[in-house]
């Protein structure tokens, strides 16, 4: 049976739906770089049914309001960023922030000794506008970067600063995340490296393991072999945010539906009452959401965020 609207909630055999929480990149963003019209309709249509839009994402909170920000969502929507290091409302207004001790991040730097040319540092450093300053991320090797992640770079260029070598950027403050960019075999390697530590934790967790001082969220574009493997403080993942987000607001875990396309949502998707995989997923995270029993959704080149919504509402 099919949800449908009743005393401003969604309601089916399970119970109300009350929360979405929703990635951006390969979800709710198309294959153009933007939100479709359609989405931003059934966003809409979502809010005036009394359900709570929460965004959910890797990007840092200053880079998702590049495509928030014109989408007419409510200042006070929840912002999940840098795969849940940092709560926000769309307005800006800090919730909560976890940040990466900075004696961990420094070990860190000398772990991945092969892969740190192809390393990323981020501070946060939103104003009250919502936007970062420079320095907001720091790289020690431009080049390899630029040539597996060129459009980023170019469109945060603003933001980036260049310090060689790159443990000189902790000498002022702790940053909230680490990452590492390359080819899906490479970073594969990479990740394999951090876990013979044994203060790294695997991706997908999503409570913090005794004695761990980061953890992992990886993400693929296989279309592209392109992956990110990002390093987090211990604990904190897209899930673990968006419980604490949804406990604040009165929400239950069974409560909320998850949408996501990739390794790095698999923590929100676990958690929520209800999950959607989007048809452009991972080949191995669709075997994974078969066995679990979660929808399959329409790929983000076809509206699927849309679709599920719709399918709710009808």
């Amino acid at each position: 049976m099919l949800p449908r609207v009743r005393e401003n909630r969604w309601m089916d055999e399970r119970g109300a739906v009350r929360m979405i929480a929703i990635d951006l990149d390969g979800t709710l963003i198309g294959a153009d770089g933007r939100v479709s019209a359609r989405n931003i309709a059934a966003l809409e249509a979502a809010e005036r049914a009394g359900v709570e839009i929460v965004v959910a994402t890797g990007r840092r909170h200053c880079y998702a309001m590049r495509v928030l920000r014109e989408l007419g969502l409510r200042e006070e929507c929840g912002l999940i960023s840098s795969n849940g290091t940092v709560t926000r409302t769309i307005g800006a207004r800090l919730l909560e922030r976890t940040l990466l001790p900075v004696e961990t991040a420094r070990w860190l730097c000398g772990h991945v000794e092969e892969f740190r040319n192809a390393l990323v540092m981020t501070f946060d450093k939103v104003g009250p506008d919502g936007e970062d300053a420079r320095g907001a991320l720091v790289v020690e090797r431009i080049e390899e970067l630029t040539a597996s992640i060129g459009r980023w770079m170019a469109a945060n260029e603003p933001y980036i600063a260049s310090v060689d070598p790159i443990e000189r950027a902790l000498e002022g403050e702790a940053p909230i995340q680490m990452m590492l960019c390359g080819t899906i075999e490479r970073m594969r390697r990479a990740e394999a490296r951090l876990l013979e530590h044994p203060g790294v934790s695997a991706v997908g967790v999503t409570t913090r393991i005794w004695g761990a001082e980061a953890a992992l969220h990886r993400t693929e574009y296989a279309e592209r072999d392109l992956s990110i493997v990002d390093i987090l403080p211990a604990g904190c993942s897209k899930g673990a945010a968006l419980l604490r987000l949804a406990a604040d607001r009165g929400v239950a875990a069974e409560e909320i539906v998850a949408i996501g396309d990739n390794w790095n949502d698999l923590s929100m998707l676990e958690m929520a009452g209800r999950a959607v995989l989007m048809g452009n997923a991972p080949e191995d995270l669709m075997v994974l959401a078969q066995e679990r029993g979660w929808t399959a959704g329409k790929r983000h080149d076809e509206d699927g965020v849309a679709v599920a919504i719709e399918a709710m509402l009808a």
